[in-house]
């Protein structure tokens, strides 16, 4: 079907190699030229002012959703004009007791143009994306949509 590439890339540099000094500061190249500079989460002694693993977890899952759901909306004629979601990924111990995002909230808040669809519908329109997101299908991390 496809395949999708990222180069990560670090450099201790002058660091001397001890678990609390060396730099967790390190690069994704994707193959279409962006780069963006990660680090590990400022827990695990990263930059916060580099995006982190858990984070950019936590958006694929919530973009994916959301890409879906548009898709699934444009389809059935539905027009959307904004979507905002305050996703929240929770980091925790899973059942094997190892460290884990364990579960995913999405929080989407959306401005429909036209006539506003029934909160039936859109909690359909919510668990078809849900069950069709290919990050959603690749994970074990429990997935929720709090909806208002």
């Amino acid at each position: 079907m496809s395949e999708h590439r990222a180069r990560i890339i670090w450099d201790r540099g002058d660091d001397p190699f001890e678990y609390e000094l060396y730099s967790r500061c390190h690069l994704w190249r994707f193959e279409n030229g962006i780069e963006v500079q990660a680090s590990a989460a400022t827990q695990f002694l990263g930059s916060a002012d580099r995006l982190d693993p858990e984070e950019a977890y936590v958006a694929s899952i919530s973009s994916c959703h959301m890409l879906t759901f548009l898709a699934i909306c444009a389809r059935k004629r539905i027009k959307v004009d904004r979507y905002n979601d305050a996703a929240v990924g929770f980091l925790d111990k899973n059942q094997a007791g190892r460290l884990a995002i364990t579960r995913v909230v999405l929080a989407p808040a959306i401005t429909f143009g036209g006539s506003v669809p029934s909160e039936r519908i859109i909690r359909k329109i919510h668990g078809l994306a849900h069950s069709e997101c290919f990050i959603a299908n690749s994970v074990t991390t429990e997935i929720s949509i709090s909806v208002d």
